[in-house]
């Protein structure tokens, strides 16, 4: 598998290059871990808020009482609607973040884990955002336009393709980013072991899994605070993985 290495010859100065180069990893872990957790915190909002919007079990009567209404029921879902992308956003900063500080620990990297990595966090963030809006497209125009809203089949039909794109599309490029990213990690010896076990079993079940309960919608932002509060505690530690040398220089 090619790798990439990253680190160079010691010198004179490599102590405080080291020093220097422990306080970007802290840095960087720091600010992995703050996205990660307000991607955790906007996302769970977000997913509460257009939880509010009839799912798929519900009667034809329930969705022109839903949206016939004059409540904030639909207001909440738009709402919701609006804090994805800053969901999105959040975690895109955290995962340009963590890829930044794995690549900053010196040590050869495995390339693969690195470009499936950053494909899967696209992913996930496209899914979120077609999901997202195909669940709400209804109560957008509810709150939008003055329009006759569509019939209860064009409701349900839009519901049922976002619940697609959710969980069986989003849960599974979800648990992709979980197991590349705890690869990563471990390499670079910024999880601990327990964690990483943990995090593959997880993702694991997100890949195998076949429910639309939307407890599952909770495991990946759970995941990603744990493992943000564990990157903290991990990159505080001086002795984070070295470049090995001898004399004072490489190995050749």
């Amino acid at each position: 598998m090619t790798r990439t290495r990253v680190g160079g010859a010691a010198g004179p100065s490599s102590g405080a290059d080291a020093t220097a180069a422990g306080r970007g990893r802290r840095g960087l872990a720091m600010a992995s871990a703050i996205a990660g957790t307000v991607f955790a915190v906007l996302l769970v909002t977000a997913l509460t808020l257009v939880r509010q919007a009839p799912g798929l079990g519900v009667s034809d009567q329930a969705y022109q009482d839903f949206y016939a209404d004059a409540g904030h029921s639909d207001v909440l879902v738009t709402v919701g609607l609006h804090i994805v992308p800053f969901a999105g956003i959040a975690f895109l900063w955290y995962a340009v973040a963590l890829r930044i500080l794995v690549l900053a620990v010196p040590g050869e990297r495995p390339q693969l884990p690195q470009w499936l990595q950053l494909a899967a966090g696209v992913v996930v963030v496209c899914t979120l955002f077609v999901a997202r809006a195909l669940v709400g497209a209804v109560a957008l125009q509810r709150v939008f336009s003055a329009d006759p809203l569509p019939p209860p089949e064009v409701a349900r039909a839009l519901a049922s393709a976002g619940y697609g794109v959710a969980f069986v599309y989003g849960v599974r490029a979800a648990g992709m980013f979980m197991i590349t990213t705890t690869s990563l990690l471990r390499h670079a010896q910024l999880m601990p072991r327990w964690l990483a076990w943990v995090s593959y079993l997880l993702a694991l079940g997100l890949l195998a899994s076949t429910t639309f309960h939307p407890a599952i919608l909770l495991v990946f932002p759970a995941w990603v605070v744990v493992s943000s509060a564990a990157l903290l505690l991990t990159g505080r530690r001086p002795n984070v993985q070295q470049e090995p040398s001898q004399n004072g220089s490489d190995r050749p």
